[in-house]
């Protein structure tokens, strides 16, 4: 099964090394990076407010755990945000890509 492993992260360059050492690894198939969120958010106690970058990764079901523990290990932040989006659908031919693309 296809998952969408979502994730932000402070940098524009900080979302382009997880993004490339994913797809080089062969954990994920593809990663889109949307530049320029505006985050509102509590963090230990007092609201904050940062521009972030999303990471949207492609992979299949038995990537994710090791997915998640790599982007752990790049990411700069304390808590990560790593949700992961279970695909319930999708375009054959992309899922097979997807599928081929990965470990």
């Amino acid at each position: 099964m296809v998952s969408v492993i979502y994730s932000t992260t402070d940098t524009l360059e900080t979302a382009r090394t997880i993004a490339r050492c994913l797809v080089t690894e062969k954990l994920v198939a593809c990663v889109h990076i949307l530049p320029k969120i505006e985050s509102i958010y509590r963090w230990q106690g007092k609201i904050e407010e940062a521009t972030e970058y999303v990471l949207l990764a492609k992979t299949m079901e038995r990537n994710i755990q090791q997915t998640i523990q790599r982007i752990r290990t790049l990411h700069p932040y304390e808590v990560p945000e790593i949700l992961v989006l279970p695909a319930v659908g999708g375009l054959k031919e992309y899922l097979e890509y997807v599928d081929v693309e990965t470990l």
